[in-house]
């Protein structure tokens, strides 16, 4: 197995993303204060504009043009008996996108958003109409008994994500959500998290799409089992070998576009458990997109909290959602775009000639 990140994943992984910045940052800061209001009565709301503004470098941080992209990708590992859906589910929910019949479909319409959908590794023999196909591989291996991709397969589809985001950076978009779409991905997201924190797969591993408990305790005993088969217990595992070894298409993806995306100073609204987990592993490839990174929601998946603390992050939600498809995230941008008026539309106290509390 390959040791070194350079042999395995392409040069644009390692590029350092923009700083943040501080003086735009501070501007919000000091215009949050002059606003009339008690200095943070709007909570989070004003530390999203404030954060946008610096990741923004501008005065006015927008949240008014955000693509949603979702990847999908079918699973080997499905053929333990790890989902309580059969595989073919991942292609029919594709049509299901392309058709405007799915939650996110109707979330993106709502919300205005331009939503494409990437087929980075399902197993559709054909090209689908609504559906953009850019794919190594029909599905990834079974990694309970083989390594999950080649590394032909992890380069490809961080190319497939990397691709993905270029297209969307042509309409000059404020912020990017992403989601996935993949029976068997909540087993490799699990496995993926598992092995990065170094923590029992059941302290991770949940009911996904509606296991019982002796199917959850099944899921966790065959990642476990995985994790052994490829030594990925060892102390400080690289997270390119464990997207090789247990990762999925789809997941590989996303790492990608994550990693594009915050390369290119676009801010990423993170979806649910899946997401996050591209998000950890993009993270410890490249530590520098981590300020990037705006997290929607806290997933009722059980160890989507986990991951969440591994990533010191606070999601904006809590609505116990399982669903994926980016349909967390795309909840949570009304607030993300009501953050952005208040900061920029209130008038401050000198404006409406309030006295602020300095006053005597």
């Amino acid at each position: 197995m390959p040791d070194s990140r350079d042999k395995l994943l392409p040069e644009w992984v390692n590029v350092s993303c923009p700083v943040p910045s501080i003086s735009h940052r501070e501007a919000a800061l000091e215009r949050q204060s002059q606003l009339t209001k008690p200095a943070g009565a709007l909570g989070r709301l004003e530390t999203l504009a404030i954060d946008l503004a610096g990741l923004q470098f501008t005065d006015q941080p927008r949240a008014s043009r955000v693509p949603i992209i979702v990847f999908a990708g079918d699973h080997g590992i499905a053929a333990q008996g790890v989902s309580a859906y059969p595989q073919d589910v991942t292609v029919a929910m594709l049509a299901n996108f392309a058709a405007g019949g799915a939650a996110i479909s109707i979330l993106a319409r709502e919300a205005g958003a331009r939503l494409e959908v990437v087929d980075a590794g399902s197993r559709a023999q054909t090209p689908m109409h609504g559906v953009l196909t850019d794919k190594p591989r029909n599905g990834s291996r079974d990694f309970s008994q083989h390594a999950a991709l080649d590394p032909g397969d992890l380069v490809y589809t961080f190319e497939t994500g990397r691709r993905a985001v270029q297209r969307a950076l042509t309409d000059k978009p404020d912020l990017l959500i992403l989601g996935e779409m993949g029976i068997g991905n909540t087993t490799s997201s699990a496995a993926i998290a598992a092995a990065l924190i170094g923590v029992p797969a059941a302290s991770i591993a949940g009911n996904g799409t509606g296991l019982d408990s002796a199917g959850r305790a099944h899921k966790v005993h065959i990642i476990e089992a995985a994790l052994a088969r490829h030594r990925l217990r060892e102390p400080d595992v690289a997270a390119e070998n464990v997207l090789l070894t247990v990762g999925g298409l789809e997941i590989a993806a996303l790492t990608g576009a994550i990693l594009s995306a915050a390369q290119a100073g676009l801010p990423v609204l993170i979806d649910g458990f899946i997401v996050s987990v591209a998000a950890l592993a993009a993270a410890r490839l490249n530590a520098s997109c981590r300020p990037y990174l705006i997290f929607s929601h806290r997933s009722a998946e059980q160890g989507h909290h986990v991951v969440l603390a591994e990533l010191d992050a606070r999601p904006l939600l809590d609505l116990d959602l399982r669903l994926g498809e980016g349909s967390g995230a795309a909840l949570a941008l009304p607030i993300v775009r009501l953050a952005c008026a208040l900061h920029n539309g209130m008038a401050t106290f000198a404006e409406a000639a309030v006295p602020d509390r300095s006053a005597s």
